[in-house]
């Protein structure tokens, strides 16, 4: 009886709580499966749509992308290799930054920059697509 456990009244759980999983891990698993599984069309179509262009004229690529479709699968293309990238990273964080306010400084940098970017990626082919 002169162990630590006999004088603990909490329990193994209430030890434990707190310490482990925000119950996002699965989620956040899936969804880079997801968006992985989302850029293999994605990045197939972007490699083609390119090769088909090379050599081509700015006047050219900028009719290709004035098409619906192409607007509408570069805009995808876009937003899910920000998504994916920023999840990618944010595992990467979470994983080897271990001093708190460092690992919070770094994910909301690396989610600022993913959303910067992408921003400016979608407003590039918009201004492309409807002219400016």
């Amino acid at each position: 009886m002169a162990s630590n456990e006999s004088k603990s009244l909490r329990s193994a759980l209430g030890e434990v709580r707190g310490l482990g999983s925000a119950k996002h891990g699965t989620e956040h698993w899936w969804m880079q499966r997801v968006t992985a599984v989302a850029l293999i069309p994605l990045t197939i179509w972007f490699v083609f749509g390119v090769i088909g262009h090379l050599g081509a004229g700015y006047p050219e690529f900028v009719a290709w992308m004035k098409s619906p479709f192409s607007a509408s699968m570069m805009v995808l293309t876009v937003a899910v290799v920000a998504h994916h990238a920023y999840s990618g990273l944010q595992v990467v964080i979470e994983d080897y930054i271990h001093v708190e306010c460092q690992k919070i400084a770094a994910l909301l940098a690396v989610k600022f920059l993913a959303i910067l970017l992408a921003t400016a990626c979608i407003i590039a082919v918009l201004k492309l697509t409807f002219g400016a």
